[in-house]
């Protein structure tokens, strides 16, 4: 007899719909399995017939293929164990249903026949809806994450015994609608920008960089703040879109990173690597390529800390993803494209002991200092839309303990900018102003003749690229934002180029 039944597979953080194929027929007893499978998944072959037998069941000997369709592509990972499972089962006659057409199976199994979850549900329940299927049966522990996908019927698959039950008596198939809201995960922070003295100017470039969604960097010497203000960026970060839940919620599901009983992200990333940290951890990798940590960042914030501490090598990596928002993984078998659009924040010390360029307590001479700044390339510096100088905190910054403002008022306003963005780019794919392009800045970035000879000047002053030139602009159309303001006035042209002014300070000719 023949059999077919549908599961799902993963190219990168893609789901795609995966046919099981089975036949049973005459000839020496064996068990054969096709369709370009990685070594896990031939292993499936003693788990199923284990796993069949511990249930209680009893197949004759007889010849089984078992074929995983499309074979051009390669299976990997467990979840195929159980579609294989009730597909060799249907093929023997035990499983008997008119309704296979419309399920689908995800989930390793046990020797003892219990189901297992598996990693990746969520995308790959999103293509088995966008292929008709109707109901997916699941681990208990990825039954929250098949119900984000919606428009699916997930149903409870604990063992293999009691799925033949219900598969064999539709009528006892008791299914959770994927519309339902639970394993909703609360934004909670345990940090808050009210606990940070001074710094006004590092404060009000760190909402700009957010309200924009733009590249920042810290510098300044040791104990100035500058971890302490990149690590509450989340508490003043808009909440995420159910678009942009999806999409963190699939790379997260692929690594196993998402929060137990959890169906979503519901927080925005924040990955902090070490400065060890090595290239293919940072941009993804391996034999069957998987996320890194700059996919992980996504949507979120990608902090730096130590940025000149950094393989250089392992920084250049960053210039393709600034610029293109995804990063390509290619392998002699194919590519994957995970996203990669992160805002990324960095922190830095202007020299080996900290305290340049303060002569007074910094001794490094300038060949050091020239050296341990141009570990960081000037045009991964270039792709920065904000760089800021963090200066020592004083006593009296100290004192100040309770007056700030709190992570609450800063996000609202950054909320409204965002608003006034989203406004401007509806219909778009582009979320907020530094994801512009050339055409986008001729648009929504329009100045006047004076303003514009204005803007000459400085681009003459500072030896700006054209790149940097186009970032000025993005930067100051978020500061009209931040104000509400339709046209950008020289006041934001002036502020925005301020944060370009350092560049030049500490990466020029001259130091």
């Amino acid at each position: 007899m023949f059999s077919k039944v549908y599961s799902g597979g993963l190219h990168g953080i893609e789901g795609y719909v995966v046919q099981v194929e089975a036949d049973v027929s005459g000839g020496l007893p064996g068990f054969h399995m096709v369709g370009h499978l990685a070594s896990e998944v031939r292993e499936a072959e003693e788990r199923v017939r284990t796993a069949i037998y511990n249930s209680g069941l009893r197949v004759p000997a007889a010849k089984v293929t078992v074929n995983l369709s499309p074979a051009n592509v390669r299976k990997e990972g467990t979840s195929c164990d159980l579609p294989i499972a009730v597909a060799v089962l249907a093929a023997h006659g035990i499983i008997k249903s008119s309704n296979m057409e419309e399920y689908a199976f995800l989930g390793e199994l046990g020797l003892d026949g219990v189901i297992k979850p598996v990693h990746g549900v969520l995308p790959m329940v999103l293509a088995l809806c966008h292929g008709g299927i109707r109901t997916c049966f699941l681990a208990a522990e990825n039954v929250p994450e098949g119900m984000a996908a919606e428009k699916i019927s997930i149903v409870t698959a604990t063992d293999l015994k009691s799925l033949i039950l219900l598969i064999n008596n539709p009528k006892l198939i008791r299914e959770e609608k994927a519309n339902k809201t639970k394993g909703a995960q609360d934004t909670i922070y345990q940090m808050d920008y009210s606990e940070v003295n001074g710094q006004k100017l590092v404060r009000r470039a760190t909402e700009v960089a957010v309200a924009g969604g733009h590249n920042l960097i810290y510098i300044g010497p040791p104990g100035s703040g500058k971890s302490m203000m990149a690590k509450r960026i989340p508490t003043i970060m808009p909440e995420l879109s159910r678009e942009e839940q999806l999409e963190v919620s699939k790379i997260y599901s692929i690594c196993g990173l998402l929060p137990s009983g959890k169906a979503l992200m519901k927080v925005r990333p924040y990955r902090a690597p070490h400065h060890t940290i090595t290239s293919q951890a940072l941009a993804g990798g391996g034999r069957s390529p998987k996320p890194g940590e700059i996919s992980l960042a996504s949507r979120g914030v990608l902090f730096l800390d130590e940025l000149s501490e950094f393989r250089k090598q392992t920084l250049e990596i960053l210039r393709q993803p600034l610029e293109e928002h995804t990063i390509t993984v290619a392998r002699t078998w194919g590519s994957c494209q995970f996203p990669a659009n992160f805002m990324l924040v960095a922190a830095m010390n202007p020299c080996p002991c900290g305290f340049f360029p303060d002569r007074n307590r910094c001794f490094c001479t300038e060949q050091q200092v020239r050296r341990y700044l141009g570990r960081i390339s000037r045009p991964l510096i270039d792709r920065i839309d904000i760089c800021v100088e963090a200066h020592p905190v004083t006593y009296e910054n100290i004192k100040e303990c309770g007056q700030n403002e709190a992570s609450s008022v800063i996000r609202a306003r950054i909320e409204r900018a965002r608003e006034i963005q989203k406004i401007r780019f509806k219909n778009r794919s582009i979320l907020c102003n530094s994801e512009m392009g050339i055409g986008d800045i001729r648009t929504y970035c329009k100045l006047s003749k004076r303003n514009n000879d204005f803007l000459q000047k400085i681009f003459a002053e500072l030896k700006l690229s054209a790149r940097g030139c186009h970032r000025i602009l993005k930067v100051a159309r978020t500061i009209a934002d931040l104000e509400g303001v339709e046209v950008i006035g020289r006041n934001h042209l002036c502020e925005a180029a301020g944060y370009r002014n350092l560049e030049e300070r500490y990466w020029g000719k001259e130091l």
